[in-house]
C-alpha cells in the first residue's frame, strides 16, 4: 500500500487527511509535538485496518526528521509527504513592530527550514516512489497582507517559494502547495482569540487534497475552495 508522511497529524487538518488516507488503505508515518493526542489518533486510525506509526517530536529537530524518514522505509517507501505542521511565531498574533525576532525565528524554522530538511531527508525514497508527490499547506496570508499576520505569512510564502523551485528541480514528482482557505483549527484559535466567527472544519477541506492526489494536476498552487468548487 502507498505510505504517507504526515507532520502535524494529531488534529486539525492533518488529522482528517490522516483518516481520509487510513480510509483508503493508506499506511501512514504520523508527527506531532504531543505525545498523548498523537498517539490516540493513531490508535483510532488503526481502525481502519492500516498500519500507523506515530512519532512524536519536534520537526526541527533533524534526528526527528530522520526518524519519520527511516519508520517509512520499513513500510515500503515514501509516496507522499505532506508538509502541515506550523508554527505562528506569536500567540496571539502581533503588529510586526511587536513581533520578536526569536518568533519570527521560530515560524521560519518550522514552516520553512523544517519542511526542506524533511524534503531533503525522503527524496531519495519519493524519487523511487510510482506516483511520489510532495504537499504544503500554505495560507492565504502568504499571498495576501493582512495586519498581524505578517510573520506568519512571510513564513508561508517562503514555503511556497521552496515548493515551486522543487517542482522545477523534480520534474518526476508532484509538488502542490495547498492553501486550504479558512478553518476551525486549534492554530487560528490561537492566532485570533477574540474571533469567534463560524468557520468550516478541516474535514471539509479534504475533498480538495484527495483530488490532487486522484487527479495529479501538475505542480503549482492551489486553493482547497476552488479545487472544491470546480468538482461540483
Amino acid at each position: 500500500m502507498p505510505v504517507a508522511v504526515i507532520t502535524g497529524a494529531s488534529k486539525g487538518l492533518g488529522r482528517a487527511l490522516a483518516e481520509a488516507l487510513a480510509a483508503r488503505g493508506w499506511d501512514l508515518v504520523l508527527d506531532a509535538r504531543t505525545a498523548g493526542v498523537l498517539e490516540e489518533t493513531a490508535a483510532a486510525l488503526e481502525a481502519y485496518g492500516t498500519r500507523v506509526t506515530a512519532l512524536p517530536g519536534d520537526v526541527t529537530d533533524a534526528g526527528h526528521r530522520a526518524g519519520l524518514v527511516a519508520a517509512a522505509w520499513r513500510l515500503g517507501g515514501v509516496d507522499l509527504l505532506v508538509s502541515n505542521a506550523s508554527a505562528l511565531g506569536a500567540e496571539p498574533l502581533v503588529r510586526l513592530e511587536e513581533l520578536s525576532p526569536a518568533g519570527l525565528r521560530r515560524a521560519l524554522e518550522v514552516n520553512v527550514v523544517a519542511a526542506l530538511g524533511l524534503v531533503q531527508e525522503a527524496l531519495p525514497l519519493l524519487r523511487t516512489a510510482r506516483a511520489g508527490a510532495v504537499m504544503t499547506v500554505s495560507s492565504d496570508a502568504a499571498a495576501e497582507a493582512y495586519e498581524t499576520w505578517g510573520g506568519y505569512g512571510a513564513s508561508k510564502a517562503a514555503l511556497d517559494q521552496l515548493a515551486a523551485v522543487l517542482a522545477v528541480e523534480e520534474p518526476g514528482l508532484r509538488v502542490w502547495a495547498v492553501d486550504p482557505g479558512d478553518m476551525a483549527t486549534d492554530l487560528y484559535a490561537a492566532a485570533v482569540p477574540d474571533d469567534d466567527d463560524p468557520r468550516p472544519a478541516p474535514a471539509s477541506v479534504v475533498p480538495a487534497l484527495l483530488r490532487l492526489l486522484d487527479e495529479r494536476p501538475a505542480s503549482g498552487r492551489y486553493g482547497a475552495p476552488a479545487l472544491l468548487e470546480e468538482r461540483r
